[in-house]
């Protein structure tokens, strides 16, 4: 049996919501995590303090989507370890043309936010992307091992988040974390709230507070 690769056109949507005050050129850009989709995700980050006031949302939905166990929601993921070299190309060609869409060649700032699975893709669209971030803010995922080879840009400052009683980023993974950034002096912050695998209030106030710093 020989395997080969086949490209195809497929589609994704990214959705884009305005700031409620004038706009600021600033664009937050939202990954979701495994069995999410872009309107769960639009949702906790535009429950961020003070980001509807001076931020544009994206919120892009990953490729491979099906449906949720029990309701029937369209939900989706990233990628599985299946041809994952390929996989995250594609995932990067379509994250650029996400932001593009999103009006991120006129965007004077560009952070990108991702939870879970989703932290994976931000980090990726930070620093292996074609458009330069300000910020990435990573909720409950590890730096991949392909963005820690790359050596070819940059860092810009990272905010970590980490619920205390999280099984799948783990205090060890946010440890290992912190030392990447430390050993490439990147600017970085770690939020370690009483929580799970999830967002929280307690979180996205610390998310809020940062954003004003960038």
């Amino acid at each position: 049996m020989t395997q080969h690769p086949v490209e195809t056109i497929t589609h994704g949507r990214v959705l884009v919501e305005d700031p409620s005050g004038p706009d600021s050129g600033r664009l937050l850009v939202a990954c979701h995590g495994y069995a999410q989709n872009a309107e769960i995700m639009l949702d906790d980050a535009r429950r961020i303090p003070g980001v509807m006031e001076g931020w544009r949302l994206a919120s892009v939905q990953a490729l491979h989507r099906f449906y949720a166990r029990g309701d029937q929601t369209v939900v989706a993921s990233w990628m599985t370890r299946q041809d994952r070299e390929l996989a995250i190309a594609d995932n990067l060609a379509y994250l650029h043309r996400a932001v593009e869409t999103a009006g991120g060649r006129d965007a004077r700032s560009i952070v990108f936010l991702g939870f879970s699975q989703g932290a994976a893709m931000a980090y990726r669209a930070a620093m292996r992307g074609p458009h330069p971030a300000a910020g990435i803010i990573a909720l409950g995922g590890d730096i991949p091992p392909d963005v820690q080879r790359d050596l070819a840009r940059p860092w810009p400052p990272v905010l970590l988040g980490a619920g205390v009683r999280d099984p799948w980023y783990t205090a060890e993974k946010v440890q290992a974390d912190e030392q990447f950034l430390t050993s490439r002096g990147v600017k970085h912050e770690i939020v370690r709230f009483d929580g799970g695998h999830d967002w929280t209030d307690e979180f996205r106030r610390a998310a809020g507070r940062w954003l004003t710093t960038l």
